[in-house]
């Protein structure tokens, strides 16, 4: 039975934020069954959840499934977890966080809210600065493609996304009571969500391993995808193995 790999992308994502990591996971052997998530619409973190689940509406039981978010889709696969208890394999948490906004990381979420509606591209300039590690803002190509990503969301996706991750729930509780295999990705370098809130789900989930990228800021899935996929994929085995020797 094939295993399927749920990819959620982030804030400021279209699904072409797992482009490279596709194509790294399609040369592997026994590659999984790929689906991605669309979050650009949606008005709530569990309205994102909703509609990533109806991707995998169709698994027949036993399908070993796999959820990937990557930073706020992090958030919308904590969501689909609580959500749909016991019916997700394996998790994968890339430059994410369990932690919910505090009175003061709200009061940045709105100034970044003001800043695309005052002045985008500037702001889009910005978080490619802050969010990349210095070896990649040289790579022109990557760059250039997180550049027209972002232009492609547009600046009321951004501010709706932002909303959305101001208002999600506290999943935390949650985390402790799983028992399915988790992986948890970050760049070393990681400013937007930095190593802090990987090491607190790595504390929280008590089956998670931990792997650091080398060389990535926060965009991982652009930046270190080659090393992504070998982890997601090692990940989809892991599963696919554990799943095969549970019986009926």
């Amino acid at each position: 039975m094939k295993p399927v790999l749920l990819l959620i992308p982030g804030m400021f994502n279209t699904t072409a934020i797992w482009d490279r990591v596709v194509g790294a996971l399609n040369a592997f052997p026994g590659a999984p069954d790929i689906r991605i998530a669309d979050v650009l619409g949606q008005e709530t973190i569990a309205a994102m959840a909703d509609d990533a689940w109806r991707l995998v509406g169709d698994l027949s039981p036993g399908t070993p499934l796999v959820v990937c978010g990557f930073s706020m889709g992090g958030y919308v696969a904590l969501e689909l977890l609580a959500a749909h208890p016991g019916q997700v394999h394996a998790l994968a948490m890339v430059d994410s966080a369990a932690a919910v906004e505090t009175a003061e990381s709200t009061v940045v979420r709105e100034k970044t809210i003001a800043a695309l509606g005052r002045n985008f591209e500037r702001t889009v300039e910005g978080i490619i600065a802050f969010s990349l590690h210095p070896d990649s803002l040289q790579d022109t190509a990557l760059v250039d493609e997180m550049r027209a990503m972002m232009h492609s969301v547009g600046a009321q996706a951004a501010m709706r996304q932002t909303r959305a991750i101001i208002g999600r729930a506290d999943h935390r509780p949650l985390l402790a009571t799983l028992r399915l295999p988790a992986l948890i990705v970050c760049g070393r370098e990681d400013k937007v969500t930095p190593p802090t809130a990987s090491q607190e789900l790595l504390r929280l989930l008590p089956h998670a391993q931990m792997e650091w990228l080398e060389k990535a800021g926060h965009q991982t899935p652009l930046e270190q995808a080659p090393s992504l996929a070998r982890h997601l994929m090692q990940l989809v085995r892991r599963t696919t193995t554990t799943a095969l020797a549970v019986p009926d």
